[in-house]
Parts: structure tokens; sequence; C-alpha cells
């Protein structure tokens, strides 16, 4: 099974210029702890977290004056949509991280998280019942 079978789209995603304010409301009203940080060409540039908006607030900085760039993961790690789920499952493990960014071409197309590999793990089992 590769990521692009189980990857979640459309992607909730934001810009650098992005308030930490606006990344908040995002996460909340979404139900989701982490987004990618992508350029308007799709490229993915960081992921920010609700951790790094605690950060923030606990920093005593208004969550309106500080951006995505001044607080986003740099250097992201991202698959390939042909990649396979083992290699997600391995990622995931070694860099100690819930999710990651799908990309086709070098472009956001999708994301697969903990929770995305583990369904996949589970439907075939709940299938046979």
């Amino acid at each position: 099974m590769k990521a692009v079978q189980i990857m979640q789209r459309p992607v909730i995603a934001t810009t650098p210029e992005a308030s930490v304010r606006d990344i908040a409301f995002k996460l909340v009203n979404n139900g989701i702890s982490g987004m990618p940080v992508v350029e308007r060409d799709g490229s993915v540039r960081g992921i920010v977290t609700e951790a790094d908006v605690l950060r923030v607030q606990l920093s005593g900085k208004q969550l309106e004056d500080v951006k995505a760039k001044d607080i986003m993961s740099v250097t992201p790690i991202a698959i390939d949509v042909e990649a396979s789920i083992d290699e997600a499952k391995k990622l995931l493990q070694e860099y100690h991280i819930i999710r990651v960014p799908v990309t086709q071409h070098g472009k956001l197309v999708g994301i697969v998280s903990r929770s995305d590999i583990i369904r996949a793990m589970l439907e075939p089992e709940f299938l046979t019942f």
C-alpha cells in the first residue's frame, strides 16, 4: 500500500506569512494538531504544531505579532505519493512526528498521520467480519 492510498486530502495548510493567531484558529476549528507551511507554488517549507503555538503564548508574545515562518520547523520531512506505508511508519517513528506531508513533484498533495496508518492496518481486518 502506498501513501497516496491513505493520505488525507485536501490538506489544511498555512503560509509562511500567516499569523500564529490564524494558525491556532485553523488548528482548533479543524481538530488537528499541526499543519504544513507551504509557499504559493505548493512547496512545503515547514510544519507548525500546537506545541509551537504554546511556545509563542508562553513567551508572552502576542499571537497576531508572530508569523508561521518565525516558529515553523524549517526542515520538514515529507514523503512522495509513491512511498510505501512502511516508509511512512519508519519516518514517523524515527523522527518522533505525528504527521508527514505527502508530495508529488515537490508540491503538497496530502498528509499522512499516525492515525491514517493505523486505520489502514485495521480496515482489512474489519472487512473480513
